[in-house]
């Protein structure tokens, strides 16, 4: 028995795995331009990066749930691209987990109601009551819950979401704590809490 080669394989084993494969930055890939690869994410690019000093200044990130079936968030995100300013969103999560970039950085898609909700029912609304709005906000939409509004998102827009919202707050600089359900500072559909899972998914996730 050569115990030279058994002694180096037992060294090598016991290495931390990070020593034998760094994953790649998230950070330094969100802080990008273009179209980049981002691990554990299925993008489709229909508006890439550009460069970040021109982004609109974002401020907030805000949780959206749309009543559409599976499929919707393809088609969401297409009309979104075509017509960038239209009622809807940036970023668009179908119920696989696909995430659609559809607008450019720097254009405003219209989306919220003009943070109306001032009773404190989901959190303190002192800061967030006319000031976490749609110009300000990185508009996020989650596909899937038709025709059962109360169904929660999937497994797969799960793990998109983990994330993704670490490139999004990277990118932007975006405090945990500015990540927000559209039922947290809009008064919204009563039969359930539009975005209120994932916006707390991420906050409990924190860093």
């Amino acid at each position: 028995m050569n115990f030279r080669l058994v002694a180096a394989a037992l060294f090598a084993l016991s290495l931390p795995a990070c020593a034998c494969a760094q994953s790649p930055d998230l950070a330094a890939i969100a802080r990008s331009s273009g179209t980049p690869d981002i691990p554990g994410l299925k993008m489709v690019w229909l508006a890439p990066w550009g460069d970040l000093a021109k982004a609109h200044p974002w401020r907030n990130i805000i949780v959206h749930q749309t009543e559409g079936p599976a499929g919707s968030a393809r088609g969401g995100a297409l009309a979104q691209s075509k017509n960038p300013t239209r009622r809807g969103v940036m970023v668009w999560v179908e119920t696989d987990g696909t995430v659609y970039w559809a607008v450019g950085e720097h254009l405003v898609p219209t989306h919220g109601d003009g943070a109306n909700r001032n009773d404190n029912k989901y959190i303190d609304n002192g800061s967030t009551y006319r000031q976490v709005i749609g110009s300000n906000s990185v508009g996020v939409e989650f596909a899937g819950n038709f025709p059962d509004v109360t169904r929660g998102p999937t497994d797969a827009q799960i793990a998109a979401w983990r994330i993704l919202v670490k490139v999004l707050r990277a990118r932007y600089g975006i405090p945990l704590d500015r990540v927000y359900a559209h039922n947290w500072i809009d008064f919204k559909d009563a039969r359930y809490c539009e975005g209120c899972a994932l916006a707390k998914m991420a906050r409990d996730w924190a860093e």
